[in-house]
């Protein structure tokens, strides 16, 4: 996008031994919201997030599951995929440590370490946490000090990274840019920790065979942290960066356990590689259930999809950002949570634009009212209005979410005061009081469409219901912050139609219904030992080539045949039909842009196995629907048998650029 700063920001990347909990739904609501809130400052904004699927977890989750690692790990990142899809997180790469570009990129690294003089081979016996990933400093027999469980005894053939070597050049990297890290406890930390020494650390293993293997250097696989850190790399193009321009990122936002792996191992690794350093890794605290941080370990975790089926996704995205000062451990409780929707959401936000909307109909014709002579209060609260606008504005910057949601609840207060005064339900027919009725209500609608583009990044779905309500055009998420003032609602817009926002619910009846929900994911069998979909008989031709072989046709021109544009595709999602057991629905990245193409593969593909996959796309085909699904694009595939079975053609065993036109 010329002319648009750039902002490049990444979530962690996922860990792929479980399943995500509300804890991982924080990290990346949050990233979402900030991505949402640049790009209404007028950025050009790229955000990363992704599943870490490599190492000894999930070596032997696969083998106590009985299937392979590479489809354990498929089926685990469609979940996770899944589940940010249902929450309306947009983020732009989901990149999985199984890519092959994010392999080449680990390789690529390791090579430029290495050729600087920064790896050497060595061996190491040690204890080992296998839930946190790391080496750590404790006798045979004792704990892990981060995490308080069982540490196992390694011996291996390492190679090493000179870590030794960077204390200083980190230092003062921390010292010439102090808000690298944040937030201020965090860095102080990583200051502690850096200051008392650095020891060299190892960087791959021979103990294990999951992982990406070092060229030349077998059986050595990278350690997963070398390994999950360059994910953030590999995603805006990895050696090719500068093409991109994306990298360095803007901020990496991560949880505090892992703000040493972030703030310490990973600026020394782009150091020693001669790369740009991130501009700031943010550590957020942890969500504590009883006191004590959620874990599976625990069995204290909250999922997030009991919430959203009950209150709704916007729902657990307020609570979250509202009831947590970010940087801070939060408390989690249902209660709070319910309360919260109720009284903020409900009777605040929600019962101000029915409200609204309601006396406009009644009263304006369902059209936006003229305001005539202003008042005081009238100009009072648009001073307010103005005023917050600057003060949310500045939280956002700051990452002080929060304080932003409470200045705008704080406006949302004073309008419902300002009906309460001014009650214009009560005035009369006279000119005069039309008049005064119509100001009222212009000036309760104006501040209902201010608080709507303002709190847009946190509420998606209910301000895009707010927007349309107000008649406004296009979509809420378009709106530029900078250019957002009192004044700029247009008189005579027609209302839309009325939309439930917040319906108020029953706090017992509520907590009971995601509880009694929960227990029962807690009781689902995992995604990795449900059993296959059984396939079907023949399929029939939807986007994939046709099950049967055509005759012969009559020989064409090579100008015919230029006419046909066929790309290198990447799937992205892949989703069955819903009444169309033949069809799949999947997006496919061509390098360009994200299609949305179905393929009547579905009887022989499982749609998480194909997440990822390279494909031959033919991408200049007229749109058509399939089973009222819209179909853009055709993927190519051969059919094999007499049953007319479709074999995808791809690109297993090369790394083909995506978008890469077929000759």
């Amino acid at each position: 996008m010329p002319g648009k700063p750039k902002y490049y920001l990444t979530t962690p990347i996922y860990y792929t031994n479980g399943l995500p909990h509300i804890g991982h739904t924080y990290s990346t609501i949050v990233c979402d919201t900030i991505r949402r809130y640049k790009r209404m400052r007028g950025y050009d904004v790229v955000m990363t997030t992704g599943t870490d699927e490599h190492g000894v977890n999930v070596e032997r989750s696969a083998k106590k599951a009985g299937v392979p690692e590479s489809e354990f790990v498929a089926k685990m990142a469609a979940e996770w995929r899944a589940l940010w899809d249902e929450l309306g997180v947009q983020g732009d790469e989901f990149i999985r440590t199984t890519d092959l570009k994010h392999a080449h990129t680990v390789q690529w690294l390791f090579k430029q370490c290495r050729d600087n003089g920064f790896v050497y081979p060595g061996h190491y016996t040690g204890q080992y946490c296998i839930y946190d990933n790391a080496y750590v400093d404790v006798k045979p027999g004792e704990n892990c000090p981060d995490c308080s469980r069982p540490t196992e005894t390694v011996t291996e053939a390492n190679f090493y990274f000179k870590l030794s070597a960077f204390q200083k050049p980190l230092l003062d990297w921390y010292a010439k840019h102090p808000d690298f890290i944040q937030p201020e406890a965090r860095r102080n930390e990583v200051l502690s920790f850096v200051e008392g020494g650095l020891r060299d650390l190892s960087i791959t293993r021979t103990s294990i065979r999951w992982g990406i293997p070092v060229p030349g250097e077998e059986p050595h696989v990278f350690y997963v942290w070398f390994d999950a850190l360059t994910a953030y790399l590999s995603a805006v193009g990895g050696p090719q960066y500068e093409k991109t321009g994306y990298w360095p990122a803007d901020l990496h936002l991560v949880g505090k356990e892992i703000i040493r792996f972030h703030a310490v191992y990973w600026p020394a690794f782009l150091m020693a590689a001669g790369l740009p350093l991130p501009k700031q890794v943010w550590a957020h605290g942890w969500l504590l259930m009883d006191s004590a941080k959620m874990s599976k370990s625990l069995g204290n975790v909250v999922r997030p999809r009991p919430i959203v089926h009950v209150l709704g996704m916007d729902a657990l995205r307020y609570y979250l950002l509202r009831e947590t000062v970010f940087g801070q451990d939060g408390n989690f409780s249902y209660d709070a949570l319910v309360q919260r929707y109720n009284s903020d959401l409900a009777n605040g936000l929600g019962n101000l634009a029915s409200r609204t909307a309601a006396m406009i109909e009644k009263n304006c014709a369902g059209k936006i009212p003229k305001p005539s002579a202003l008042q005081p209060q009238d100009t009072a609260l648009a001073a307010k209005a103005q005023e917050v606008i600057g003060e949310v504005l500045e939280h956002y910057d700051k990452l002080g979410f929060s304080l932003a949601l409470e200045e705008i609840w704080s406006l949302v207060a004073a309008t419902d005061k300002y009906l309460t005064t001014e009650h214009p339900w009560s005035l009369s027919e006279s000119e005069a009081d039309q008049q005064r009725r119509a100001t009222i209500l212009w000036t309760t609608a104006e501040v209902l469409r201010i608080a709507t583009a303002l709190t847009h990044p946190v509420l998606p779905e209910s301000t895009t219901k707010v927007w349309s309500l107000l008649g406004q055009p296009g979509q809420p998420g378009s709106i530029a912050l900078d250019g957002l003032r009192w004044g700029q609602l247009a008189a005579g817009t027609p209302l839309g139609k009325s939309q439930a926002l917040f319906p108020r619910i029953e706090k017992a009846e509520a907590i009971e219904r995601m509880e009694a929900m929960e227990k029962e994911e807690q009781k689902q069998p995992s995604p990795i030992t449900a059993p296959a979909a059984t396939p079907a008989s023949a399929p029939t031709a939807g986007g994939a080539a046709a099950a049967a072989a055509p005759a012969a046709a009559e020989k064409i021109g090579i100008e015919d045949f230029a006419k046909v544009e066929m790309r290198v595709g990447q799937i992205k999602t892949a989703e069955r039909i819903v009444g169309a057991d033949k069809l799949l629905k999947l997006t496919v990245d061509i390098g360009t842009e994200i299609r949305q193409i179905c393929a009547g593969i579905a009887q022989y593909y499982e749609p998480e196995k194909l997440i990822g996959r390279k494909v031959a796309v033919v991408v200049n085909l007229a749109p058509r629907k399939l089973r009222g699904v819209e179909s853009n694009g055709m993927v190519i595939a051969a059919t094999v048998g007499p049953e007319g079975r479709p074999v995808l053609a791809g690109f297993p065993d090369e790394d083909v650029e995506i978008g890469a036109r077929l000759k």
